[in-house]
């Protein structure tokens, strides 16, 4: 149980009460220029910060693969264990967890849900091509096992 809600439970502090105190301390983070939102990067770093103004936390998922000093090969992100997977399956951009209360056994216990964001440039309509199915694929994956996965070219996305 994290700090808030221990304290929150001590108190006998109404769960609802503690979300929106948490909402409350962190509205200045939606704030963002408008003129960033044009870009890929844009709409991303503003899913991230309404992600944070929420209670979530996104990290940037780098994916590729580069040549050590030896000559070896590295691979690096999320299901990137090979370049045969990484035509199959391509990890989400943006990775992390964001706070669900349950409410049947795990009454007022807050718990982290699994996140994963394919970013898009604003305009972007799914075409079906190979990397887009690749993308869809891992979305699929995380929200069958009961994360939470999609596609966003919305830069107001709430997580």
């Amino acid at each position: 149980m994290n700090t808030i809600s221990a304290w929150a439970e001590l108190w006998g502090i109404h769960p609802a009460a503690v979300r929106d105190l948490r909402d409350r301390l962190t509205a200045e983070a939606n704030a963002i220029e408008p003129h960033t939102l044009t870009s890929e990067s844009g709409v991303q770093n503003s899913i991230r910060l309404n992600a944070s103004a929420r209670g979530a936390r996104l990290w940037r998922n780098n994916n590729g693969a580069a040549v050590d000093r030896t000559g070896r090969p590295v691979r690096y992100g999320l299901a990137n264990e090979s370049a045969a997977m990484s035509k199959k399956i391509k990890s989400s951009d943006l990775i992390g967890l964001r706070p669900v209360i349950i409410t049947t056994e795990h009454v007022g216990q807050t718990l982290g849900q699994f996140v994963a964001i394919e970013v898009k440039k604003p305009g972007w309509r799914y075409k079906g091509t190979p990397r887009e199915t690749a993308q869809l694929k891992f979305i699929q994956i995380v929200t069958a096992l009961g994360g939470y996965a999609k596609f966003s070219n919305d830069p107001q996305e709430q997580v």
